[in-house]
């Protein structure tokens, strides 16, 4: 793609973000299920809209692998907001804070996993045996996300960073009560809330995640646009959705073992590719099977022990 083509993408992404961030911060408040799920909408449609776009120019091929991309990595973001839950009421974060935290959050996600992708493609064109090998990561994370026990339920612990962050950055004293800021001055000197440390273990444990998402998505494409483009639209509408299932927690019974199933798909592809190429249509037609089977099921047959909650 061309420069104009990339400066217009991410002209278009701080444009979108700082209308969300203006229109949701001047509430003071967390957003409403209804507010979020209409931005859910909204990020959605945009997302549809750019795919169509790039369908019209760069022909099917190239919309089927953004939408590809963007279904796997939406999916599997939808898993991690609920550790982002777990963690947000660990710390005691309170809803109207939440929202800014993931738009933070998530500019720095994009810059993350910008860099891991653009990484990722330029090594496996470069060494084809790379793609076998990270089709058996994915594959090994399936099996990870069927163990016994419940991941991403338990109270999360400071990472080596937040802790390292604790010994090395000078800490606020009496950081400001009710009031959304990173980093206040006391004496004269700067000086981090707990919030900054919130924030850092949003972005570290995202960085985990990535080690899982980001073959997913080579798996789509090795276009460095498609992928770049697909990530960010996935992971801008997260926000928004985090609200929404802060209400869905306990309906989405089925929701791991489609995780599980569409990761050793991708895997079992990327590894067979050498030998058997998969269409690109096929895969979205398996994937978003999978997702839509799994959604139903939770809806209509939640297991024994789970309601399906109230009908709305």
């Amino acid at each position: 793609m061309t420069a104009l083509a990339w400066a217009g993408f991410n002209a278009g992404v701080l444009v979108v973000l700082a209308i969300d961030l203006g229109l949701t911060g001047r509430k003071g408040r967390a957003l409403t299920r209804g507010e979020a799920t209409r931005w859910v909408l909204l990020w959605v449609t945009l997302s549809l809209l750019f795919c169509a776009g790039l369908w019209a120019f760069r022909g099917a091929e190239a919309g089927l692998q953004f939408l590809g991309g963007y279904l796997v990595e939406y999916a599997l973001s939808v898993d991690n907001l609920f550790v982002f839950l777990v963690l947000f009421e660990a710390f005691g974060v309170r809803g109207e804070h939440r929202h800014r935290l993931l738009f933070w959050g998530v500019l720095g996600a994009i810059v993350l996993r910008a860099s891991l992708l653009f990484a990722g493609a330029a090594l496996v064109r470069r060494f084809q045996w790379l793609l076998v090998a990270l089709g058996a990561l994915l594959l090994w994370a399936a099996i990870r996300l069927l163990a016994p026990g419940k991941p991403g339920k338990e109270v999360p612990r400071e990472n080596v960073v937040v802790r390292l962050a604790r010994r090395v950055l000078p800490m606020a004293v009496s950081p400001p009560e009710g009031r959304f800021t990173l980093a206040v001055r006391e004496d004269g000197r700067l000086r981090f809330t707990p919030l900054f440390l919130v924030l850092l273990m949003v972005e570290t444990t995202d960085l985990v995640f990535a080690f899982d998402s980001i073959p997913a998505v080579l798996g789509m494409s090795r276009d460095p646009f498609i992928l770049y483009t697909s990530n960010v639209c996935a992971v801008l509408g997260l926000r928004s959705l985090f609200f929404v299932l802060e209400a869905l927690i306990g309906r989405l019974a089925y929701l791991r073992p489609a995780l599980a199933a569409v990761l050793a798909f991708v895997g079992a592809k990327m590894v067979l590719e050498p030998w058997v190429v998969v269409p690109i249509w096929l895969s979205l037609a398996v994937i978003g099977g999978i997702f839509a089977a799994a959604v139903l099921a939770s809806l209509l047959r939640p297991p024994p022990g789970r309601s399906p909650g109230p009908r709305r």
